[in-house]
């Protein structure tokens, strides 16, 4: 089996993460990954917004918790230091299947380099909010985008989850 197709099998959403900071070396390659993902007729009309500022972070793990209707305090990031938020022009038609092919490259990638990482939503609501549309006016991001997810980031805390058994009758073949 090629190393490619076992990255595949073998990689897993991460829920527990170190506190310690994945280097921005490591997340330049994650990033890399993501900007050769696939897209609609080439395009290439998503974006990805590196949060490693921890103000920032914690702002967005608040806003994301009480999108979600947790409890205050609860981090639906589960501790990962960064994140990579993947948005796509608003006005494209495949805008989520773009943005999800780079959230996938960008967790293989990240497995590929010891990195854990597990897909977070509720980013398409943080980025309707006021808060979201400043946010990218203050990166200079003039055009309408819209929130496909987070890639939350960082080093595994214990034990690597067991790949599940792959579920029956879920491939059906016409020959």
């Amino acid at each position: 089996m090629s190393d490619v197709l076992h990255k595949i099998k073998t990689r897993r959403s991460i829920r527990t993460y170190k506190p310690d900071m994945v280097p921005q070396e490591i997340l330049d390659q994650i990033i890399e990954a993501g900007t050769y993902a696939a897209s609609g007729m080439g395009r290439q009309n998503t974006i990805i917004i590196q949060v490693t500022n921890k103000e920032l972070r914690d702002k967005i793990v608040e806003m994301n918790c009480e999108i979600g209707g947790w409890e205050k305090g609860f981090d639906p990031f589960y501790g990962a230091p960064a994140m990579l938020i993947v948005l796509a022009k608003k006005d494209w038609a495949n805008r989520v299947y773009d943005g999800s092919l780079v959230m996938g490259n960008m967790m293989l990638a990240a497995h590929e380099l010891g990195i854990g990482s597990c897909w977070i939503h509720r980013a398409k609501q943080e980025f309707e909010t006021e808060w979201g549309k400043e946010l990218l006016k203050s990166l200079g991001i003039e055009e309408e985008y819209e929130g496909i997810g987070h890639c939350a980031l960082g080093y595994l805390e214990g034990e690597y989850p067991e790949i599940a058994a792959r579920k029956e009758n879920r491939v059906f073949y016409i020959k």
